[in-house]
C-alpha cells in the first residue's frame, strides 16, 4: 500500500453525502458513485447533492462522480460501501471488475438479507475479501449533524490497524473524532442492533410512553445488545464504549434518528407500508428486525435472551398489536 490512498464512496444517501465531505476534507479527490443518473449529473454540475443534504456545498474539482460502479472500483483502492444493506447485493451484482486487491470500508448499519451476514462477514463470505482487509465505520455519529459540522465521534474497527487509522486519518477534521477498534464483527453487529432498539423507542413514544419508560427501555437494551453480541462472537469489549451504548442512544433520542421516526409512526398507527412510503428514506432497522430475530432463532436453545428484538418483530412481521404487544414487553424489563 501506498502512502497516498485513493477512495471511492458507494451510495447516494445521506450518510454517502456526509462521508464524502469529511474525505474532502483531507483528500484532493474522492470518487463519489450513485445508481442515479440525474443525482450523479445535478452533483458534477451543481456541486450538493439534490436529494439528502442539500445544503452542503462541495467543491466541484474535489469531486470524482459516477453512476458506473465498475468505474469507480477501478478507480479507488479503498471502497466505503454506503448502500443501504437491502440493495448491496443487487448492486454488487453489477461487479465486472475484481474487488480482492481492495480494502472494503463498511459504513452500512444492517444484516444483508440474500446472505443473512453482517456486510463484513458477506464480503469476507462471498467475495473472498481477507478480515484484514474490511474496515468498519460506527458511529455514534448522524449525518445531519455532520452537515452542520458539530463535533462528532467514529469508531473505526479493523483486524489490521494500520488499515483503521489509514481510514481515521482520512475522517478526522476539526469537527470529526477518531477512534480505533479490533472488535470488527461486535461493532458492526451493535451498529446494526442499535437500529432495532431506536425503532423500539419510537414505538413507545408513538404509544405515548413517556421519559422515564424510554430510560428503562434504553437500559434494558445495551444489555440485551451486549447479550446477542457476545453470542455471535466472544471477546473482550467495553459496552459502554461508544461504538455500543454512545451508538444506541443517539440513534434511540436523536430527532435525526430515522428508525426511532419510523416507530414512532408505527406506535401511532401507520402500517409499515404506509410509514416507510411517507419517510422516502430506508430505516435499516426494519430489514434488521427480521435478520437479527432469525439469526438468533437459529441457535436454538443457545440464543440470546431478546425480548425487545421480538417485540419489535412481533410488530412488524407479524401484525401484532403494538399496544399489546408493549405492554407484556414492559412487564419483562427491569
Amino acid at each position: 500500500m501506498t502512502d497516498k490512498h485513493r477512495f471511492a464512496v458507494f451510495g447516494g444517501g445521506s450518510w454517502a453525502t456526509a462521508i464524502v465531505k469529511m474525505l474532502t476534507e483531507n483528500l484532493d479527490e474522492v470518487g463519489w458513485y450513485m445508481r442515479s443518473v440525474y443525482a450523479a449529473e445535478y452533483i458534477k454540475k451543481n456541486g450538493n447533492n439534490p436529494n439528502y443534504l442539500s445544503s452542503v456545498s462541495f467543491n466541484k474539482k474535489q469531486l470524482k462522480v459516477s453512476n458506473d460502479i465498475n468505474e469507480m472500483v477501478s478507480y479507488a483502492d479503498y471502497l466505503v460501501f454506503v448502500i443501504p444493506s437491502a440493495f448491496l447485493y443487487s448492486e454488487l451484482e453489477k461487479l465486472t471488475v475484481s474487488i480482492k486487491d481492495k480494502v472494503i470500508v463498511s459504513a452500512i448499519k444492517g444484516i444483508v438479507p440474500e446472505s443473512s451476514l453482517i456486510v463484513g462477514d458477506h464480503f469476507y463470505t462471498h467475495h473472498k475479501i481477507p478480515f484484514e482487509d474490511i474496515v468498519v465505520i460506527t458511529g455514534p455519529c448522524h449525518a445531519e449533524e455532520v452537515a452542520l459540522e458539530r463535533l462528532s465521534y467514529l469508531t473505526i474497527a479493523s483486524a489490521d490497524a494500520k488499515k483503521a487509522r489509514i481510514v481515521a486519518n482520512n475522517l478526522n477534521s476539526d469537527y470529526i473524532k477518531c477512534s480505533i477498534s479490533e472488535d470488527i464483527i461486535g461493532t458492526e453487529y451493535a451498529a446494526m442492533l442499535k437500529n432495532i432498539y431506536a425503532i423500539a423507542a419510537g414505538i413507545a413514544h408513538g404509544l405515548g410512553y413517556g421519559d422515564n419508560f424510554q430510560s428503562v427501555l434504553m437500559s434494558n437494551a445495551i444489555r440485551e445488545m451486549k447479550r446477542y453480541v457476545k453470542k455471535v462472537y466472544k471477546m473482550k469489549r467495553d459496552i459502554n464504549g461508544s461504538a455500543y451504548l454512545g451508538d444506541l442512544l443517539v440513534t434511540g433520542y436523536s430527532v435525526f434518528s430515522r428508525n426511532r421516526m419510523f416507530g414512532n409512526m408505527i406506535g401511532k398507527g401507520y402500517t409499515v407500508k404506509s410509514a416507510q412510503m411517507e419517510m422516502k428514506m430506508i430505516a435499516e432497522g426494519y430489514y434488521a428486525t427480521k435478520s437479527a430475530y432469525e439469526l438468533n432463532e437459529k441457535k436454538g436453545e443457545k440464543k440470546a435472551k431478546t425480548p425487545i428484538i421480538n417485540a419489535v418483530y412481533a410488530i412488524l412481521y407479524q401484525n401484532k398489536e403494538p399496544k399489546k404487544v408493549f405492554k407484556k414487553l414492559a412487564d419483562k424489563l427491569n
